[in-house]
């Protein structure tokens, strides 16, 4: 789980996303405390709280008093959103980019993208490389 080169902090943030968004935790379930984070991922109690601080001030998490953080209404709605927008920015937008140079149009990406699909599909449920 531990990336070196990327902030612990940040990671922890991540990891704690991808449980909201995978389901495991659920909108208004608890979330795990900062004090269970530092225990499982064997880190300073500190750098925790920064990653639990990072999802709060994004209104993924919220504090109720006396009982532990919780996962916030609409939150993986949110994140989801978030994951789009940088999953176009990351690989979307490049790949325009470079289709454009290449005069593809959008029906010739949409054919290519299906075609790596299909091989795709075919190597998970045949076991064979394409």
């Amino acid at each position: 789980m531990i990336e070196e080169g990327r902030p612990l902090y940040l990671q922890i943030a991540e990891s704690v996303e991808d449980s909201i968004i995978d389901g495991s935790l659920a909108e208004e379930g608890q979330a795990p405390s900062t004090n269970e984070l530092a225990a499982f991922y064997r880190i300073n109690p500190a750098t925790a709280a920064k990653g639990v601080t990072v999802l709060v001030d994004k209104n993924v998490l919220y504090k109720r008093r006396g009982v532990g953080m919780f996962v916030a209404p609409g939150a993986r709605a949110r994140l989801l959103a978030e994951r789009r927008d940088a999953f176009a920015a990351t690989y979307v937008d490049p790949l325009l980019a470079e289709a454009q140079k290449l005069g593809l149009t959008p029906a010739d990406l949409g054919a290519i993208i299906l075609e790596r699909s299909r091989r795709t599909e075919a190597v998970t449920t045949e076991g064979t490389a394409p």
